[in-house]
């Protein structure tokens, strides 16, 4: 399945066709971008000139065709601050629609930094969380703070740098007194904001979007000749920034256009950028920014893809759950022989006990992830693994889950190896009744199979199971000396006993012994 997503920005318009892939992540095949400035005209007149409409028109009509051309789908596309506050806004929908055959959804402020917070969170690294990010157009800077789970607050502000440009910046280079009406007007607006985003106390600061991205790129440029392909995750100091932000205020638009890494036409608006920079450094008093290459064109993406059935991109719909457990698996370093071993024992104790818990085929799906995900924690630490393994599969962004669902997994992956899951823990207090139940049973097999590859050799090859009115006989078919298996999964065998009301019992079958093994008994 291919989605191409259209940022109508007050700067520029941008096209990006993604290929999605079975576990909810996209390839991107095809990214454009057009610099029409649309925030200039709205800031200075109020309005998009005949001239500037006809140039939009024709840009979208241009990304239709390559969308089409690269086999997209679906075609989306969202109109931001220059056409939302545009007092021919709506006209130009209408335009695009009838001439270029797209239907354009102009969002608010909020909904566009909900957006780009989604994409954000999906290119950087949000640690320490929580983390303060900026995504800085050009009408509006959108404001967020949030982590890898979720946002948690934003606002829109009109700080865009056309705005600002249009509105304070007289001269060339910039004269003190555009120097200090930016500074102040954008201290002003940003002073409320810094108090109410000091409440979260952010430990990450995140840069997006061209004016910022641009900023990066030149910071990157002083530093080596060689720029990095990417600079996604690229972190600059404000001891980095801040030379170069002199220069950018006190060179004029000649001199600039000599700068390593700033993009020709964001030359006249790039002082008003930095300027933004200088003083949102000051007021929320952070010392350093991570760039993030996603923007709103990779979150409306995500956003789509979060939307489809995965049967839409799979032949199984089911492919984007298990191809997401296999990624945060392997993102995790995952012992893949052990856990994919423990899952197929788990699946046999689930069906062996069907009698017993009368649970449906969703109950042994979340089984068999919750086995392939048990020891992922060990990536953090062997120490309290199981508790690390709860943190990172609640936070793994594992694609096709609902909510739920995520809460049962991080469960049972918490109450793997001791303990009794009891209701008021954190892991289980959001679960109802029900599902409290359905976890206490999914753990208590969980546990057995773990015992049984206690010496994770895969030694016990499988299982048999006869459920009894006081007594559940265990059979153990092995490839070698079960021993260790077996006091393994004795040693665990408490919550099942509790759990169902019955003795749990293992013994091996001779017959499935090899010959080796067989004589050492």
């Amino acid at each position: 399945m291919r989605i191409a997503a259209l940022d109508l920005g007050s700067n520029s318009f941008h096209l990006l066709v993604a290929d999605v892939r079975p576990d909810g992540t996209f390839l991107p095949l095809v990214r454009e971008k057009e610099m029409l400035r649309l925030g200039d005209a709205v800031a200075s007149e109020g309005r998009v000139n005949d001239g500037l409409v006809e140039a939009a028109v024709a840009t979208v009509r241009r990304f239709r065709k390559l969308a089409e051309a690269a086999g997209a789908t679906e075609i989306l596309a969202c109109a931001t601050s220059a056409i939302r506050t545009a007092s021919n806004g709506d006209d130009i929908v209408d335009l695009i629609e009838s001439d270029a055959g797209i239907v354009v959804e102009v969002i608010d402020g909020l909904e566009e930094a909900r957006l780009i917070f989604g994409a954000v969170r999906a290119s950087v690294v949000l640690e320490p969380a929580p983390a303060l990010c900026f995504d800085l157009g050009g009408g509006s800077v959108e404001i967020m703070v949030g982590d890898a789970g979720a946002m948690h607050w934003a606002t829109s502000e009109r700080l865009g740098v056309a705005r600002l440009t249009n509105e304070l910046v007289h001269s060339d280079p910039l004269s003190k007194s555009d120097r200090r009406a930016l500074r102040n007007h954008i201290a002003r607006v940003l002073e409320p904001v810094a108090e109410r985003v000091a409440g979260f106390e952010p430990g990450l600061v995140v840069g997006s979007s061209g004016t910022l991205e641009d900023i990066g790129h030149m910071v990157a440029a002083r530093r080596d000749a060689n720029v990095p392909v990417s600079l996604n995750q690229l972190t600059f100091t404000r001891d980095e920034f801040l030379p170069l932000h002199r220069e950018l205020t006190t060179s004029t638009a000649a001199d600039r256009r000599k700068i390593p890494g700033l993009e020709t036409r964001r030359i006249e608006l790039i002082p008003a950028g930095s300027m933004f920079l200088a003083t949102a450094m000051e007021v929320f008093d952070f010392e350093e920014m991570t760039v993030s290459e996603w923007a709103l064109r990779e979150g409306m993406v995500l956003e789509a893809i979060g939307r489809h059935d995965p049967e839409d991109w799979s032949d199984d719909p089911r492919s984007i759950r298990r191809a997401a457990v296999s990624s945060l698996a392997r993102r995790c370093s995952s012992p893949e022989a052990h856990a994919s071993h423990v899952a197929v024992l788990a699946l046999q104790l689930f069906d062996g006990t069907a009698p017993l818990h009368g649970l449906g085929s969703h109950d042994r799906e979340l089984l068999e992830y919750a086995a392939l995900l048990h020891d992922i924690g060990e990536h953090v630490s062997h120490d309290g693994h199981d508790r690390h393994a709860a943190y990172l599969v609640q936070h793994g962004g594992l694609r096709g889950f609902d909510p739920e669902e995520v809460r049962v997994l991080t469960a049972i992956v918490r109450w793997h190896r001791r303990g009794d899951p009891k209701p008021t823990d954190d892991t289980m207090i959001d679960l109802s009744p029900d599902t409290r139940e359905h976890v206490r049973m999914l753990t208590a097999l969980l546990r057995i199979a773990d015992g049984l590859d206690r010496g994770r050799h895969q030694t016990v090859s499988r299982v048999s199971v006869r459920c009894g009115p006081s007594l559940v006989l265990v059979g153990i078919a092995a490839s070698g000396d079960p021993e260790l298996e077996l006091w393994g999964a004795r040693r665990k065998r408490d919550l099942f006993e509790k759990t169902f009301d019955r003795e749990l019992e293992l013994t091996i079958h001779p017959s499935a012994l090899s010959p080796a093994t067989k004589a050492s008994s």
